[in-house]
């Protein structure tokens, strides 16, 4: 098995992100997301990524549930700062007593005493980001986290960040097709020693090649029937990006998530994709790409293939777009 660091965990180079288990890509199975909880497990990942959002809680039960008594034979991560409002509706909250709050909750839901890697979700513009990093590691202080990390802020947060307490992570999205982090973020982690968590690094399912008719194969609940890139001015011309990546992948002998994955972690040591899902025989598919090993020119067909200049579409919707921290992303 490949590895990477993760602070002082040595994980598999390949994580498990768990929220499509409980969220966002149609009706979640509890039953087989617990067959594929398990599975993963077997097959070699040792490190779960959650958040108290997916599911507002309930994928973070899942997991208590699912893995309690087998606790140390994984690396937990989970999420605060972005949860259910008063309205019962997603809410972006970096205030200290929410955040910890959200933190003793989430650990009765995750049955545990501890969680190994805590991140802020998203960073709350009305909060100065020192004083969520601090209660957070006033969190570190008490044992009831061990390590701290963000997700979706650019390199300038992550330094203010990282100055009040050490960061061990940052966690945003990062694909063939998402290439954002390349403008600072990436190097940032390098130079600081922070891992880089890429989560959606399977383009959200585009670069599985078997999702050829959004419309169609979406439930309405969806989250990608609200992003731009999946709308039906843009995906047929996403969609013809395809041809020459799967010519690719079968020149490799692998197929597309693998193609995906391989390329991710060939890119540089730190970085770690945590791919999602809520099948068992994509869970034993994507630890697969450990295996593959692409030559030069294979990653330099794929960065002039699908890039941010090839892709059509933004990432996220405007609305979705201002939450996010794109100074110097």
């Amino acid at each position: 098995m490949q590895t990477r660091q993760l602070g002082p965990f040595t994980v598999n180079a390949i994580g498990l992100g768990c929220m499509s288990m409980s969220h966002a890509y149609g009706t979640p199975d509890p039953a087989e997301a617990e067959k594929t909880l398990l599975r993963a497990l077997e097959v070699g990942y040792n490190f779960l990524d959650t958040a108290a959002l997916y599911g507002f809680g309930k994928n973070e039960e899942l997991l208590g549930r699912v893995l309690q008594g087998r606790r140390k034979e994984f690396v937990l991560a989970s999420k605060c700062g972005m949860f259910k409002g008063p309205d019962g509706k997603r809410k972006i909250d970096g205030r200290p007593q929410v955040l910890r709050q959200t933190c003793e909750e989430a650990l009765q839901r995750l049955r545990t005493d501890v969680i190994d890697l805590y991140y802020l979700h998203r960073r709350d513009f009305s909060v100065p980001v020192e004083d969520s990093i601090g209660e957070m590691s006033r969190l570190v202080e008490e044992g009831k986290v061990r390590l701290l990390g963000m997700s979706e802020v650019s390199a300038d947060t992550l330094r203010k960040a990282h100055a009040v307490h050490p960061l061990s992570a940052l966690q945003t999205e990062y694909s063939l097709w998402s290439r954002n982090a390349e403008i600072a973020v990436l190097d940032t982690c390098q130079e600081l020693g922070i891992s880089f968590v890429a989560f959606s690094p399977l383009a959200r399912g585009f670069l599985t090649g078997k999702l050829t008719d959004p419309a169609a194969q979406l439930e309405a609940a969806d989250i990608r029937k609200f992003m731009p890139r999946f709308y039906p001015e843009n995906y047929p011309k996403n969609l013809e990006l395809l041809k020459g990546y799967k010519a690719i992948a079968d020149e490799v002998g692998c197929t597309g998530a693998q193609l995906a994955l391989a390329w991710l972690l060939q890119k540089a040591p730190h970085i770690i994709p945590i791919p999602g899902t809520r099948h068992v025989a994509y869970v034993e598919e994507n630890i697969k790409a450990l295996n593959v090993v692409l030559t030069w020119s294979h990653m330099q067909q794929l960065d002039q293939l699908i890039n941010q200049h090839t892709v059509s579409g933004e990432r996220y919707n405007a609305a979705t777009q201002e939450e996010i921290d794109t100074e110097q992303f």
